[in-house]
């Protein structure tokens, strides 16, 4: 089986004049990674990230269509399936309300940080690279 394709949010805020962005524990691991997911039917990859954004951290808001970046990584399966390599493709979202229940709510950690502290945190080296330079203000989203 070949790479499979995966769509993220990168969810963002505006705090005290300083960008936060969002990240979110992986259920098992628990590694730091941003709210992503599969191709969904019927929904634009940045329709599909902003429904991962809630069911995984209960955050709102419209995701930009144009895609800021894509990491690889790979996804072990709790069966006995073969390793899965992905790559995810990030659209930005910006937070526009920060939801305290939400479909995942009991099975993941949430974090603001800044994108420095998040690149410090994500544990694959190309998303931490995507974390590190991003700059809303620069990309006038």
């Amino acid at each position: 089986m070949g790479v499979r394709t995966q769509f993220g949010a990168l969810c963002w805020r505006i705090r005290k004049d300083k960008v936060e962005v969002l990240l979110v524990q992986t259920r098992r691991s628990k590694r730091w990674i941003v709210p992503k997911g599969w191709p969904m039917e019927g929904q634009t990859p940045a329709k599909a990230a902003s429904t991962e954004a809630f069911e995984e951290a209960g955050v709102v808001g419209k995701a930009s269509s144009i895609c800021i970046g894509l990491y690889s990584y790979t996804k072990y399966p709790r069966t006995s399936e073969d390793p899965l390599p992905c790559m995810v493709a990030l659209f930005p979202l910006k937070a526009e309300k920060v939801l305290q229940e939400y479909p995942e709510k009991g099975q993941r950690k949430r974090k603001w940080a800044s994108p420095r502290k998040a690149a410090q945190l994500a544990d694959e080296p190309e998303l931490a690279q995507i974390l590190r330079h991003f700059d809303p203000r620069l990309m006038r989203l």
